[in-house]
């Protein structure tokens, strides 16, 4: 079926929500009865040619009491699903009286397969026909629905003399012709778009990035797609479309297996009925409704491929206090074993777990195939920093770049979702770097490479251009520094964070001998803080060597020469955030940056952590040019004109 064919579906499709619904839902609301109408006119058309297969098998297992039919309806009527009514809407659509047309109607819903009747019942569709009935508009949908001058069948439509009056609509086309219905109506609801739906240019970009790179290594054979937070699963289709497509180029035979996870069940039922119309009944088995962070669809699987826009500034808390709180939580994926730490904790806060999704995928690579994973996921600039040292969110930053995955991170255009302005990033990782990628990360300042739109959808007011998709590719694929494109060896992300102690003072103490803390509590009480005070001591080291740097100090008391650790004064501690790559360490950076200034600093080494942030301003900024005297002199003199006008007008208003 060729494109203005199916355009011309699409819209006569869009238009019954206009002609039939309108005045009795709000527009926001077609999608409610639309989508689900979609895909029940569909089903029966498909299930038409085998109809009364399925009705005589039906009879056949009623009279043997055989309680499980569905394998044996599934077989009868040649598809993944079925319709044991005695109904075909065509039959629905000659009952006058209304109430006889909802009771046959939901009869008929009844009849479907369990698989179709998840979909009906996530759709909440069944709550719509007491509407429909009181509007007495049911007949009509349907009648709009089974129109002769569409076609929403695989069969074509034939003339009386054998010639074709209209084409088949093959799965292919059905499945382009009800996503573009899903895009139409989530532009229409812009304020919820983003909540589940990627721009499309934006997951044709993902898809490259993730593709595009290994196209040459593509093998005949069985790949795995996987998508955390699938929405309406149209991020899964094109990255199946341009993965068979690459295979093809190769004259590679592939094989694509999609699954995904979704929280929200309507969205949960679209992305499963979109693959029941496209005729991949058996790949929506793959698809799981439920918190991927609380309640792991996939908790054994490894998958190829990776892709997701999560949620991002979301709060999961309910899934935390699910999985048995911060200090319970034990999920494999999110307590992990990584230097030397048994228990590292992947854990970030409460009120955002969009890098916990990134972990989740993480945990799901292959490490025993040639490729590996790879995985592309949107994130916004929080997950960049957000998190101190030892915090889940630098820690997650942590594991993956000490482990050397993340190849590369894209920071894309402003306004470039339905839903959000804000800076938005695509993060790259494999677990299988190239030779000439290992050890660095590629950061690319892809932000002014779009196409303004000429109306706005949402926030969204630009997109990406083929072109500028291109862009991002070349500079990803040619991995060079250029103004738009950075390279940094993994640890630059890293720092030590220090905590710089200095010495307790108080007065009247007795600078002989060491404290204990109810001691010092008392004397600070009684006596207070005086900086011109000789330093409490905490206690005495025997066989130890002075090492002032991290609190072991050489002092004299009554003649004999002896080593001591200070008591820290909690109200001078201090901390420094000392650069992975800082020549000669920490001791360099403290003699450097902090004795000069505070002679009796230390560092104190237990309380040292390893953190990790990335920040693109500092590395993309670009400081505006001065303005040079010239012009400030242009201005104040302008200014000084502007203001004498100004006198002028008031003393001549005075003066009348």
């Amino acid at each position: 079926m060729n494109a203005q064919t199916l355009g011309w579906i699409t819209n006569f499709i869009w238009g019954i929500a206009d002609d039939v619904l309108r005045d009795v839902y709000v527009r926001g609301k077609y999608r409610d009865t639309i989508l689900p109408m979609v895909v029940i006119r569909r089903l029966d058309a498909v299930l038409e040619p085998t109809k009364v297969a399925v009705l005589a098998m039906k009879k056949n297992l009623d009279a043997a009491g055989v309680a499980n039919q569905d394998a044996a309806l599934r077989q009868s009527s040649g598809q993944a699903f079925y319709n044991a009514s005695p109904f075909t809407l065509r039959d629905l659509k000659s009952r006058a009286k209304a109430q006889q047309l909802r009771a046959d109607f939901e009869a008929y819903l009844d009849g479907f397969s369990p698989n179709v009747q998840e979909i009906l019942d996530k759709f909440k569709f069944r709550n719509q026909i007491p509407t429909l009935e009181d509007a007495d508009i049911l007949g009509s949908l349907i009648e709009k629905f089974l129109d002769r001058s569409i076609n929403l069948s695989p069969q074509p439509v034939m003339n009386t003399d054998g010639t074709e009056r209209i084409p088949a609509l093959d799965n292919h086309a059905m499945g382009t012709m009800f996503e573009e219905l899903i895009r139409r109506f989530n532009e229409e609801n812009n304020e919820e778009a983003g909540e589940h739906f990627t721009p499309r240019d934006v997951v044709k970009l993902m898809s490259e990035l993730i593709f595009r790179p290994i196209a040459d290594q593509i093998e005949s054979g069985t790949y795995l797609v996987y998508d955390a937070a699938c929405g309406t699963g149209g991020m899964l289709t094109v990255a199946e479309d341009r993965l068979r497509e690459l295979g093809r180029g190769q004259g590679k035979d592939v094989s694509i297996h999609l699954y995904g996870q979704e929280v929200n069940p309507e969205t949960y039922a679209i992305t499963k009925a979109d693959l029941l119309l496209k005729g991949e009944g058996e790949e929506a088995e793959n698809f799981r409704l439920g918190s991927t962070l609380s309640q792991d669809g996939f908790p054994s699987r490894e998958f190829d491929f990776m892709l997701s826009n999560p949620p991002y500034g979301k709060s999961w808390k309910t899934d935390l206090e699910r999985m048995g709180g911060k200090g319970e939580l034990s999920d494999p994926r999110f307590i992990i074993e990584h230097a030397g730490d048994p228990e590292f904790s992947l854990i970030t806060r409460s009120s955002d777990g969009q890098l916990m999704f990134l972990v989740n995928k993480l945990a799901k690579m292959k490490h025993n195939s040639p490729m590996g994973s790879r995985i592309a996921e949107v994130h916004n600039g929080s997950s960049l920093f957000t998190g101190d040292a030892g915090q889940g969110e630098s820690n997650i930053r942590r594991w993956i770049l000490e482990n050397d995955w993340l190849e590369a991170i894209i920071a894309l255009p402003l306004n470039m979702f339905y839903n959000t302005g804000i800076a938005t990033y695509i993060w790259v990782l494999t677990n299988r770097k190239p030779e000439h990628r290992r050890g660095k990360v590629q950061l690319v300042d892809a932000t002014q490479w779009f196409k303004s739109l000429r109306k706005n959808l949402g926030k969204k007011n630009c997109e990406l251009a083929p072109e500028d998709i291109q862009k991002v590719i070349d500079a990803f694929m040619t991995f060079e520094e250029t103004e738009q494109s950075k390279l940094f060896p993994n640890s630059a992300f890293g720092y030590w964070k220090v905590v710089v102690e200095r010495p307790l003072r108080i007065k009247g103490i007795d600078p002989t001998r060491a404290y204990s803390p109810r001691e010092i509590k008392e004397l600070k009480a009684t006596n207070g803080v005086d900086e011109t005070a000789p330093p409490v001591i905490k206690k005495f080291l025997k066989n130890a060597t002075a090492d002032p740097m991290h609190g072991l100090f050489d002092v004299v008391i009554g003649g004999k020469a002896c080593v001591v650790e200070f008591e820290p004064d909690t109200d001078l501690r201090d901390t420094e955030n000392v650069p992975l790559l800082e020549e000669g360490g920490i001791e360099a950076f403290i003699n450097r940056e902090v004795l000069p200034h505070v002679a009796d600093a230390w560092v104190d080494d237990d309380k040292t952590q390893i953190g990790y942030e990335i920040s693109f301003t500092r590395y993309f900024y670009k400081p505006k040019p001065m303005r040079t005297l010239e012009e400030i002199r242009l201005d104040i003199e302008a200014l000084e004109q502007e203001t004498e006008g100004l006198l002028d007008e008031v003393l001549v208003e005075v003066e009348r």
